[in-house]
Parts: C-alpha cells; structure tokens; sequence
C-alpha cells in the first residue's frame, strides 16, 4: 500500500504529462476497439456461418438466379435434411442513405433451416398467415424505431413500383455473432407482384443432416446440374460469406497493420515519457536506496508507474469505443452488427499494460542500476 501511495504521488507530480501519457493510450485504445469491431464485423458472416449449411448459386454468377424446379431435386441428393431459398431484393427506404439488406425467403423452410434466427411463436404464426408480412432484425428495429404492426414501405429498384409491408415479428440472434441488421418477407408476395424472373430464386440453402458430409453433397449437387443451363455452384456458406470480405482486398491485414503502427508509436512515446520521468528523479532514487529501497524495489516502482498508466489509459479507451461502436454501426450498416466481445475487451487491456511494461523496462533497468554517488554528485 506505501508503495502504491509513492507511485500515485510520482504520477502526480507532472499532471500534464501524466495526461497527456494516459491521453496517449487512450486514443490508442480506442482505435484498437474500434478496428477489431470492424474487422469483426468484415468476418462476421463468415464466423456467424453454419457448419451445417451450403449455399448453391448460379455457377455463372451469383446475380444470376436458379429455377424454381431444383428445389425438390436438391432435397433428394442424399445427405441434405432440408432446403430452403432467398432472392435480393434490394429496395430503398425512404432515401438511399437508408440501406439495409432485404430478402424474400421462403416462409416454410427459411426459420427451419437458420435456426440462429430466434422467432417469437406469434411472430411465426402472423408471417404465415399474411402475405405482406415482414420480419426485421433487432439491430434494424432499433436503428429504425421498428415495431410490431408497423407498416414498412420499399421503393423498388430491381422491380420497381412501391412495395408495402406489415411487420409481424422482430428476430434475435442466439449468438452475438448473429446478423440482426436484415429484413425478411414472403417470397411468395414477390412471385405474385413481380412482372420478370418468375418461377426462379436468387439461391438455395441445403442443410445437412451430417456436417461432415459436405464434401460429397456439394459435389452431387453440382453433378446433378452440369451441362444444364443454369449448372450451379456449391460451397459451404462459411466460404460462400468469405468471398464477399475476399472482393474488398485485405481488410484484415490492413487493420493489423494499422493497430501494429499505433502501438509502436504508443511504446515509443511511453518510453520516452518514463525516461525523461526517471531522469529527472535521479536524485530521488538516490536517496531511496540511501534510507534502504533495494534495486529489485525501486525497479518494481518505476514499472508500477508505466503499467497504472497504461492501465488508466487502456480503461478509458476501451470505455470509450464501447460506448461509441453502437454508433459506428448504425452509420455503417452494410457490416452488420459490430461489437466488442469480452475477450477483445480482455486483449485490449493486456496489450496496453504488455506496453507499459516494455516502456517501462529500459527506464526501470536505469533506475536500478543507478548507482548512489553518481547520482549524489550530479545534485
């Protein structure tokens, strides 16, 4: 306890150095929040992905669709205990600003085959029964003011014309992982309204009855259509939601390079601060030793001040990315649900004390060896 008086006294001393120090990784630590958010959020429909699920697209393209007929013919290649399907529909809410993802899926199958999804029985039993009815994710509702009996109207843009819905369910993610930021409604409301592309789906989803059969179900799905017209193309949906973060480069490494710079710059600064602060106390250390602070003690001191501010400093920026990625995710919607997980939250801070200490290492080693008469004769 005497020992951490005499730090919080050191620290004291040089309140604006010391701000500035704790300012220091502060912002650092916000920055880290912020990019492993964002690279969460890059990966998320690929962490979010069941094992237990394939996607089969147009092997031309995915923007190309898939009859209507494969389903029943994909259901009986062995392995695969369901299928279901979606179509893009790419409609605008009052203004372009206003993006999110909207599907038409198929009210049987769809909440049978994403179970991640979690649906009230209400909720289920009114998207039956209505034809116009839509459900939207919890991160959409909030960003929205959604709720329950509200009626959501979408400009078209791949179908044009003004497509009214009734909202009847907000859904949830049992994971944290899980995409709420979409809107599903009845595929069979676009069949009947849609004047081209009739009879056809944007892609299938297959379950498997045993996710280690993978292998030989996508193969017999994509033999069971070659040489057709429309053959297809099978992957599981982790590798199917990996292309799409694949066609905008390397964000990941470009994060990782990003917060490896930060931190640098932050042990640069931090240890020049520590030095310049043990040089100044030289006298100081000098006289701790004479009264009897061993070398291992005043070590210890010097070390405790660099990791209470890298402590301070990593708190307070993680404090404020926690509260500002709810932001972040509503101005970019197109990544989904961001969120920093206590595991992220847990690494954020050992990495800010793991600079501390090895800003702290080389003044403390100083301070150690400094030896009483050298720094007596400097006074």
């Amino acid at each position: 306890m005497k020992s951490f008086r005499l730090v919080w006294a050191n620290l004291r001393r040089k309140k604006v150095r010391t701000t500035l120090a704790i300012g220091s990784f502060a912002v650092a630590l916000f920055l880290f929040g912020l990019l492993a958010a964002v690279r969460m959020g890059f990966r998320g429909g690929a962490d979010a992905a069941g094992a237990n699920r394939l996607d089969v697209i147009n092997r031309v393209s995915l923007i190309l669709p898939l009859p209507y007929a494969y389903r029943d013919r994909i259901l009986r290649v062995p392995g695969v205990s369901a299928v279901t399907y979606a179509t893009w529909f790419g409609g605008v809410y009052q203004t372009e600003k206003n993006f999110f993802p909207q599907f038409a899926v198929d009210k049987d199958t769809w909440f049978e085959v994403y179970a991640d999804y979690v649906v009230s029985p209400e909720g289920r039993e009114a998207f039956m029964k209505d034809r116009q009815a839509c459900m939207v994710g919890r991160s959409l509702a909030k960003r929205f003011g959604f709720k329950v009996g509200d009626r959501i109207p979408l400009r078209g843009t791949i179908w044009t014309g003004t497509w009214e819905f009734n909202l009847v369910g907000i859904y949830e993610g049992n994971r944290p992982e899980a995409d709420t930021s979409g809107m599903f409604f009845r595929a069979d409301y676009l069949e009947e309204k849609r004047v081209f592309g009739k009879g056809t789906v944007g892609w299938y989803v297959v379950k498997l009855a045993d996710p280690d059969g993978a292998v030989p179900v996508t193969a017999a799905i994509d033999a069971l259509f070659a040489n057709s017209p429309n053959e297809t193309r099978t992957q599981t949906e982790k590798a199917f939601a990996a292309s799409f973060v694949k066609q905008m480069g390397n964000v990941e490494l470009l994060i990782m390079t990003i917060g490896s710079v930060v931190f640098f710059t932050l042990l640069l600064v931090t240890g020049n601060t520590m030095a310049i602060a043990v040089r100044e106390r030289s006298g100081e250390w000098a006289v701790l030793k004479t009264v009897g602070f061993s070398d291992g003690r005043v070590l210890r001191l010097v070390l405790a001040e660099a990791v209470l501010i890298a402590g301070q400093g990593g708190l307070i920026g993680l404090g404020l990315a926690w509260f500002a990625i709810p932001n972040v995710s509503r101005a970019l919607p197109m990544l989904g649900a961001l969120y920093l997980s206590p595991f992220t939250l847990g690494l954020g801070l050992l990495l800010a004390l793991a600079v501390g200490v090895a800003a702290g290492l080389l003044p403390a080693l100083g301070a150690m060896r400094l030896r009483v008469v050298d720094a007596l004769r400097r006074i």
